[in-house]
């Protein structure tokens, strides 16, 4: 059997965001994992992650939007920032999102969910975007080969509510097309209310 504490936040929001990346880097440096994926989509969360990373062995995925997220054609991470990221040891991956995607499409369309978008609401109102978030991450960074995966892998999955960081938990990853084999094992921090 084993303890360890949550931190719970009153509210979600990028207020929240330099208490997650303490509670991450406690947990990186006393007992692991050390695979951190976290979503940012400028590179300012990204940013204070791995600074504060920094020395602790620990590999830092940085998950952002697709291109075109917000403007056709443009990614919302500069490329000046992204190289920046790199250069102090980053990975950054860059994909649609994986709880929604293409079916989001359709539905803006057609009308009516999609099984993968009711799997986003579900996740997103019982736990809230943060959470909804680390999950997708996580079988992005898994899908496209930034994270390991199979039995004994762990990682810390780090996002938030519109901006900066209000949820960090444990989960053992997976690819898309072993969606259900993901678990969420411990959660770090988490915000009380959606």
């Amino acid at each position: 059997m084993a303890s360890s504490s949550i931190v719970y936040f009153e509210s979600p929001g990028a207020r929240n965001t330099d208490q997650v990346i303490d509670v991450v880097a406690r947990r990186v440096r006393t007992v692991g994992p050390k695979h951190v994926v976290v979503a940012s989509g400028t590179g300012d969360t990204a940013r204070k992650m791995i600074s504060k990373l920094k020395g602790s062995g620990a590999s830092v995925v940085v998950v952002t939007y697709h291109c075109g997220a917000d403007k056709e054609g443009e990614n919302t991470m500069s490329p000046k920032v992204e190289k920046k990221l790199v250069d102090q040891g980053a990975r950054i991956v860059r994909a649609s999102h994986v709880l929604s995607g293409i079916e989001r499409s359709f539905t803006k369309k057609l009308g009516g969910p999609s099984r993968v978008e009711t799997i986003a609401e579900a996740l997103r109102s019982l736990f809230g975007q943060g959470m909804k978030v680390c999950v997708e991450i996580t079988v992005m960074a898994a899908d496209n080969g930034a994270i390991p995966c199979g039995e004994g892998v762990e990682v810390i999955s780090v996002a938030g509510t519109e901006a900066g960081a209000d949820t960090a938990c444990i989960m053992r990853p997976a690819h898309a097309n072993a969606f259900f084999k993901m678990e969420v094992r411990e959660i770090l921090a988490i915000p009380r209310r959606r």
